[in-house]
């Protein structure tokens, strides 16, 4: 995943997850992730993994590639 997709899935994330006034912390534990995960993720840190991608696109009832637009 190239950093501009990284920065869109980022961008992405964070807003389902401020509309859901989740904190990072909280998603992560609500999928099973390390606890930093989704903060890894919304700080361009990590690659995701299409299995993670997915279950996050579940959690948030989108499909995965609208994550990534």
């Amino acid at each position: 995943m190239n950093k501009n997709s990284r920065v869109i899935l980022a961008k992405n994330i964070m807003k389902l997850r401020v509309s859901k006034k989740l904190t990072k912390e909280t998603l992560s534990l609500s999928l099973a992730f390390e606890n930093s995960y989704i903060s890894k993720v919304e700080n361009c840190r990590i690659n995701i993994t299409l299995e993670r991608l997915d279950k996050i696109a579940d959690y948030f009832g989108v499909k995965t590639f609208e994550l990534l637009k």
